[in-house]
C-alpha cells in the first residue's frame, strides 16, 4: 500500500479491510496433489502421488475460536506450502512470495527485501539437505496426538549424520506452533539462516530443484565471488558485503558530484533561455541537496543487492531511507526557493501586482506541504505509526481549533486580502495610524515599512475590517500652490507669466495635459497670487519630487526672463499727491492681451527649446552608490578651479 494510506482514519482502514476480505477468493487447500514440489523447489523430491495431509479435526491450540489455515496446520503442511510457493515465484511473482513468507514467523518490522532474502536462503538450505519426506516431518494427527508446540527438522540424527558436526552447529531449522494454531518456521531458525547457508554452501543443490540464486541477486553475486571474500566475516558481515557497502557509498558520492555539475549547467541554460534570473548563491543551494537526494535513492536501490539480513539490514535500511527522505525534503525546499526567486524576478517586471503577493504566499504553502510529506515519510522510514498519532490529534482537534482561532482567522484574512486586493507589495498605504510601504503579505500578517524605516506587522484579520487608504493606486499626484508677484507688476506681464506657466505644464514630460489650472487667483495683503493647480503622472514619490523641482526651476527662469519679481510679505506706504494729468491715449485691451500672450508663449518656448527631455522622456529616479565622478559631468559644467584639479 502507498505510504499515504497509513495516515487515513482507522474507520476507513477497517472498511477497506472488510471489503477486501469479502472479495478475496478462499485460499487453496494443501490437500491438492503435489507430485514434485520438493523435487522442484528443495533438496529432496516428494514421493510421487503423495498428498499433503489435510487433517479433519480442530487444532489443539490456545485460539480455538478461529479455524487454522490448512496450509499451516502442521510442520509437513507448512513445508509443502513453502516449497510449493517458492517453485511458483518466477511465474506468479508477488502472490507466490506472499504465500512463501506466510510460512515464516518473521520479526515485526522486517523489510520486504530482507524477508525475501531470508526465504531464498532457506530454500537454498533445503536444496542441500536431501529429499524431504513425510517421515522426516510431522502431520496434523501426530502433532495433535503428541501435543507438540515445537518441532526440529534439522539437525536430526537419523537424517543428517552425513553432515559435519561443525556445520550442524551453525544453525537449525525448526517449526513453532503459534497461539493461532499455525505452524511456521521459528524466529530462531530465521535468525540463523545466514550462518547456516554459508556453512552449507559447499554442498551441491539437488538435481531438478529451483536454484535459489535465480530468485536472489545477492546470492547470485555471492556465488560468483572467490571463496576468500565469502568465507570470513567481520561483525557478522562477510568480506564481500563490507566491500559492497564501500563501493555503493563511493558510487553514491560520485553520482552526487556528477548531478551537481550537470544540473547546474542545465539550470543555467534554462534560466538563460527563459530570460529570467536567480542569484548564484540560490542556484548552488538548490543543486547541492538534489545531488544528495539522487545519491540516497541510488543507495536505496543498491544496498539490497548486498544481501544484508537481520539487524544489519534493519539499521542500514532505516538509516538510508531516513537520509533519502531528509535529502528529498531538503532538495524540494531549495527547488521551491529557486523557482520562486525566478518567478519573483519575472513578476517584478510585469505591470500587475497580483503576482507580487501570490508568489510569496504560494511559496510558503508549498513549503508547508513539503514539510508535512517529509514528516510522514520520515516517520514511516523509522517504523513510527502515523495513524494512531493522527487519531489522537482528531480527539484533540476541537481544543486545537480553539487554541488556533487567531491563526485561522488571520489565514482567512490573508485569503480575503489576496482576493479583494486592497493593496499590493510596494504600495504606499495608510491603515489606521500606520503609514508606509507594503513589504510582504504572509499567512498571518502583513509587514509595512514606515518612512522612519521601522517595520510594522499588522494581523491580516484586522485588515478585513480596517480602512485602507492606498496612495499607491493614485494615477495622478496633485500639487496646488500660489505664486505671489509684486503689486506693481503690469497686467500684461502677469498675463505673459501665466501663459508661460501653462506652456511649461503642457511641455513637461510628467505633467497631466488634459486638466490643469493656472490663473491670477487672488489679491493677498502683500502679493498678487497666481494659482498653480497641476497633476503629475509619476510612478513613485521620488520621481514626483524630481519633476516638481524641474517645473519650479523652469518657472523661476521664466519669471526672470519676463522681469517678474516675486513678492515678499512686506508693507509699503504710498503718499499720494494729486497732480493734474493730461489725458492719455487708450491702448485697446484685446491688442494688449494678444501681445502679452504671444510674448509669454514665445518666452516659454525659447525656454524649453533646448531641454533634453523634449527628445526622450526621463526615467525613474535611481540612486548611485557613492559620489558621482567628475568625469561623468560635462566639462562646461565644471568650475574652473575644479577643472584644473581634474
Amino acid at each position: 500500500m502507498p505510504a499515504m494510506n497509513r495516515v487515513r482514519e482507522p474507520a476507513i482502514f477497517l472498511l477497506f479491510f472488510l471489503l477486501g476480505w469479502l472479495v478475496l477468493p478462499p485460499s487453496s487447500r494443501v490437500g491438492a496433489q503435489v507430485p514434485s514440489v520438493a523435487g522442484q523447489s528443495g533438496g529432496g523430491r516428494a514421493r510421487p502421488g503423495k498428498k499433503a495431509p489435510s487433517g479433519s479435526g480442530k487444532a489443539d491450540s490456545p485460539a480455538k475460536s478461529a479455524p487454522v489455515d490448512p496450509r499451516l496446520q502442521s510442520p509437513l503442511a507448512t513445508m509443502y506450502t513453502f516449497l510449493g510457493a517458492m517453485s511458483r515465484v518466477r511465474r506468479e511473482g508477488k502472490e507466490a512470495w506472499k504465500d512463501a513468507l506466510e510460512c515464516l514467523d518473521l520479526p515485526k518490522g522486517t523489510p520486504p527485501e530482507g524477508a525475501r532474502e531470508l526465504a531464498a536462503e532457506l530454500l537454498g538450505i533445503l536444496n542441500r539437505l536431501g529429499e524431504i519426506t513425510p517421515g522426516s516431518l510431522r502431520d496434523k494427527e501426530e502433532v495433535d496426538r503428541e501435543k507438540l508446540q515445537r518441532f526440529r527438522f534439522f539437525p536430526q540424527p537419523l537424517f543428517h549424520d552425513w553432515i559435519p558436526r561443525k556445520v550442524r552447529e551453525a544453525g537449525r531449522i525448526e517449526f513453532v506452533r503459534l497461539p493461532s494454531g499455525e505452524w511456521k518456521f521459528s524466529r530462531g531458525t530465521i535468525s540463523g539462516l545466514d550462518r547456516l547457508y554459508s556453512a552449507l554452501s559447499y554442498l551441491p543443490s539437488r538435481a531438478g530443484s529451483v536454484d535459489e540464486r535465480r530468485l536472489s541477486i545477492p546470492l547470485w553475486i555471492r556465488s560468483k565471488l572467490p571463496p576468500s571474500l565469502t568465507s570470513g566475516t567481520i561483525l557478522s558481515l562477510e568480506y564481500w558485503q563490507w566491500l559492497g557497502i564501500f563501493l555503493v557509498i563511493l558510487l553514491g558520492f560520485a553520482c552526487d558530484r556528477l548531478t551537481r555539475f550537470l544540473l547546474g549547467l542545465a539550470v543555467r541554460r534554462v534560466l538563460k533561455s527563459g530570460r529570467t534570473f536567480v542569484r548564484e548563491e540560490t542556484l548552488t543551494r538548490a543543486v547541492r541537496p538534489v545531488g544528495l537526494a539522487l545519491a540516497a535513492l541510488l543507495w536505496v536501490a543498491l544496498f539490497p543487492l548486498i544481501g544484508l539480513v537481520g539487524p544489519a539490514l534493519a539499521v542500514l535500511r532505516g538509516a538510508v531511507h531516513f537520509f533519502a527522505v531528509l535529502a528529498g525534503t531538503w532538495a524540494l525546499w531549495r527547488i521551491v526557493d529557486l523557482v520562486a526567486e525566478a518567478v519573483e524576478w519575472r513578476a517584478a517586471r510585469t505591470q500587475t501586482r497580483v503576482d507580487d503577493v501570490l508568489v510569496p504566499l504560494l511559496r510558503k504553502t508549498v513549503k508547508v506541504f513539503i514539510v508535512v510529506i517529509g514528516v510522514i515519510y520520515g516517520a514511516e522510514s523509522l517504523n513510527i505509526e502515523i495513524a494512531p498519532l493522527l487519531a489522537s490529534l482528531g480527539i484533540g482537534g476541537l481544543a486545537f481549533a480553539f487554541a488556533a482561532k487567531d491563526t485561522i482567522e488571520n489565514f482567512f484574512g490573508s485569503v480575503a486580502v489576496l482576493l479583494d486586493r486592497p493593496f499590493h507589495v510596494g504600495d504606499w498605504v495608510v491603515i489606521g495610524n500606520v503609514e508606509g510601504i507594503v513589504e510582504e503579505v504572509g499567512f498571518r500578517s502583513t509587514r509595512i515599512r514606515t518612512f522612519y524605516n521601522s517595520q510594522v506587522t499588522l494581523p491580516n484579520a484586522s485588515l478585513v475590517r480596517a480602512t485602507v487608504d492606498n496612495y499607491g493606486r493614485r494615477k495622478y499626484r496633485r500639487w496646488k500652490c500660489h505664486i505671489g508677484v509684486q503689486y506693481d507688476t503690469p497686467p500684461e506681464k502677469i498675463l505673459a507669466f501665466r501663459e508661460g506657466i501653462q506652456e511649461l505644464v503642457r511641455s513637461h514630460p510628467y505633467t497631466r495635459k488634459d486638466y490643469y489650472q493656472v490663473w491670477l487667483h487672488q489679491f493677498s495683503p502683500s502679493s498678487l497670487d497666481v494659482l498653480l493647480y497641476v497633476f503629475f503622472e509619476v510612478p513613485d514619490w521620488s520621481t514626483e519630487l524630481r519633476e516638481r523641482e524641474r517645473l519650479f526651476l523652469d518657472i523661476l527662469r521664466l519669471a526672470r526672463s519676463l522681469g517678474i519679481e516675486f513678492a515678499f510679505p512686506t508693507q509699503t506706504i504710498h503718499l499720494y499727491r494729486e497732480e493734474a494729468k493730461g489725458e492719455e491715449e487708450f491702448d485697446p485691451f484685446e491688442l494688449e492681451e494678444r501681445r502679452a500672450r504671444a510674448q509669454g508663449i514665445r518666452s516659454a518656448r525659447n525656454l524649453v527649446k533646448g531641454q533634453p527631455w523634449r527628445k526622450e522622456k526621463p526615467g525613474p529616479v535611481t540612486y548611485p552608490e557613492g559620489p558621482v565622478p567628475l568625469e561623468e559631468l560635462d566639462e562646461e559644467d565644471i568650475p574652473p578651479e575644479e577643472r584644473r584639479e581634474t
